[in-house]
């Protein structure tokens, strides 16, 4: 397969992913994808924001993603965002793509912070951007508040592994370093579905916050907690720096600075940083989509000749034709 032909396989899928929702579900193909998993604080969006350059998700205490964002990334000269439910509409302002997600989640979910497992897709076309798609999915949390139900950590889980356990699911497992790796939620339910570690893709966050005098290198270097897919770690903007508002462009740069002047990455900062995960995931998608996609092609065509033996049987159906009256009498 040539590099143009390589470079047309995610946007194949995500007309097939646009498709399928347009059918109202998600037909009973599993299509090749990476799914974002990580807790709640754990700087899920963080991360996606930086890959598109703005500001965009919904922010603020408990859980903010409450239904999967399927968030399809498209190189383009002009930068504007598409959702699938509004039709020919075009967002060139990323704060009101940020009310349309909170707006769409509480039509469906209601205001209560209830989950829901209905997608909204979301589509961004920019020059920073490499080609795409990523589903985030709601952080895992253990605590219900405000009108949650008492059980939302194992709603929440079970969201999560709807997507996750899925052959052709990739997961990205979002971590941050400030805290037990060994207890990581992410990457626990990863290893549930993935005992191997073949189709997960560890992030390590806040690296910057670590206590003074450690460091994840043995991590970043796949030495401890092994993935076959390795580890990218990044440094997102804190929570000061997005009240502050921060720019997005120069948090990269102090990011780059940080890999390169820290004596425990420095090796390794040509394989950290936000530009270089977007890399790796953008590589990834598009051999996963690759190895996967004759086997789902056989899936694809199987399931459309069962459409079309149904229609044909349809077409014949009389239902005055006495014949079937005696069948149904007889079954």
């Amino acid at each position: 397969m040539g590099n143009r032909e390589m470079e047309e396989l995610i946007p194949l899928v995500n007309r097939l992913q646009d498709a399928f929702s347009a059918l109202g579900q998600s037909c009973l193909l599993e299509l090749p994808q990476i799914a974002v998993v990580g807790g709640q604080s754990a700087g899920k969006s963080s991360v996606l924001e930086n890959f598109v350059g703005r500001d965009f998700l919904p922010r603020g205490s408990g859980i903010v993603t409450r239904r999967p964002l399927v968030l399809q990334l498209v190189t383009s000269k002009a930068e504007y965002a598409e959702f699938l439910h509004c039709k020919g509409k075009k967002f060139i302002d990323f704060d009101e793509v940020r009310h349309e997600i909170e707006a769409e989640t509480d039509r469906v979910t209601g205001m209560n912070k209830g989950i829901s497992p209905i997608p909204i897709n979301l589509r961004v076309y920019s020059p920073h951007v490499l080609n795409l798609t990523l589903i985030d999915l709601p952080g895992i949390t253990k605590v219900p508040v405000g009108d949650q139900p008492p059980d939302i950590e194992y709603q929440i889980r079970e969201m999560i592994m709807q997507f996750i356990t899925r052959e052709n699911c990739l997961v990205l497992a979002v971590t941050p370093a400030n805290t037990d790796l060994a207890n990581s939620d992410a990457l626990k339910l990863a290893k549930e579905v993935d005992p191997q570690g073949l189709r997960t893709i560890g992030v390590i966050t806040k690296l910057d916050l670590m206590d003074e005098g450690t460091d994840a290198r043995d991590v970043l270097e796949n030495k401890l907690l092994p993935l076959r897919r390795g580890y990218v770690g990044v440094v997102n903007r804190s929570q000061k720096d997005i009240d502050g508002k921060k720019d997005i462009k120069a948090a990269m740069l102090a990011e780059r600075k940080f890999f390169l002047s820290h004596p425990a990455y420095r090796h390794i900062a040509d394989r950290m940083g936000t530009p270089h995960l977007q890399k790796v995931l953008n590589q990834q998608l598009t051999n996963h989509i690759r190895d996967t996609l004759p086997n789902f092609r056989n899936k694809l065509q199987g399931q459309l000749l069962s459409i079309e033996h149904e229609v044909e049987a349809f077409r014949n159906f009389k239902p005055e034709d006495p014949t079937r009256k005696t069948k149904a009498l007889l079954q």
